[in-house]
């Protein structure tokens, strides 16, 4: 549920949903739900909003152990309410932490992880990027998922490794690329921006970033995997999972470290670069598209944020699905 004047009530023993306003006109959703049918849902999730419930949906919530989980904006669980008071499916976390604990297991299911990834870029590469400049890429991840099929692949680590080397080489064929501008006599931009560059940041002149983005392909970029992230984060949630549990990448302290939708964001990651590249270089953009801070990070205007929130396109839920297939 989502949107503004969202409303639980108990109606003839029932519990009636009706969902929030979001855009205009609409019709709003009515849902209703009966004690102990076999379609309840394993808990109802509400993404930020507004509106009312009643204690005595608590207590239908609680009897029918029905969680009720509202995340705030940044898709955090904000509060749990009735069910068990608990936002995630034990047995799904169980299975996290024992996957994790395993390192056959964790192997496995990083594996088939970065399988996907590499399988998926190599569509991206095929379907956007001229064949005569994608093909030593194309070489290189064909090379990376031989390796990673023939069972030979030993420690996380490695993997790693066969991972960074495909990643060069896939982003290395966007290199030189053409972007399209207008008007740059009203709104001037660097040569730089003439073309697409490489991935990295340099930050801090001592390593490698993909934050603050100087270049307003590695912004959008930036934009699109965040937009990414916020909905493998909200997908988890709505499954049951510990997004902060992860199996692949470490659990860590930092209160951001979403390590489990860091996991479930590779399969997914070469889908977003198709559209982003298609939408880059089918485009005609002006200097006035971005804003540039003070310290040349470059940022997207509202205008095309919203643009790139349509091409991007993450609203399928697609989480449990490659969770289920490892």
């Amino acid at each position: 549920m989502c949107g503004h004047g969202v409303s639980l009530k108990i109606d003839k023993g029932t519990l009636l949903i009706r969902d929030g306003f979001t855009h205009w006109p609409q019709e709003r959703r009515e849902i209703r739900l009966f004690k102990g049918a076999r379609d309840l849902p394993p808990r109802i999730v509400m993404l930020d909003g507004s509106g009312s419930l009643s204690f005595d949906v608590v207590s239908w919530l609680s009897e029918q152990d029905v969680p009720l989980c509202r995340l705030n904006y940044q898709g955090d669980v904000a509060s749990v309410i009735g069910g068990a008071g608990f936002a995630m499916c034990p047995e799904k976390v169980r299975w996290q932490i024992e996957t994790r604990a395993d390192p056959a297991r964790r192997l496995t299911f990083s594996c088939d992880l970065i399988r996907q990834k590499l399988e998926t870029s190599l569509d991206t590469l095929r379907q956007v990027i001229p064949s005569k400049i994608a093909a030593p890429a194309i070489s290189r991840i064909e090379s990376a998922l031989r390796k990673i099929d023939s069972g030979s692949v030993a420690s996380i680590d490695e993997l790693r490794l066969i991972e960074a080397v495909a990643a060069g080489a896939y982003f290395a064929s966007w290199q030189g690329l053409k972007l399209e501008w207008r008007s740059r006599r009203r709104h001037p931009v660097p040569d730089a921006w003439l073309t697409i560059n490489g991935r990295n940041t340099i930050a801090g002149r001592r390593s490698l970033s993909n934050r603050n983005a100087k270049h307003p392909m590695n912004a959008v970029l930036n934009y699109a995997y965040g937009m990414l992230s916020s909905q493998v984060q909200i997908e988890l949630v709505a499954e049951g999972y510990d997004p902060r549990r992860g199996i692949m990448h470490h659990d860590r302290k930092e209160a951001d470290a979403f390590a489990f939708v860091f996991d479930m964001i590779e399969p997914r990651r070469a889908e977003i670069d198709a559209k982003v590249l298609k939408f880059m270089l089918s485009s005609v953009f002006t200097g006035a598209d971005f804003v540039v801070r003070s310290d040349g990070v470059c940022r997207l205007t509202p205008q095309l944020a919203r643009r790139v929130c349509q091409v991007a396109g993450v609203g399928n839920a697609q989480s449990s699905r490659v969770i289920t297939s490892t």
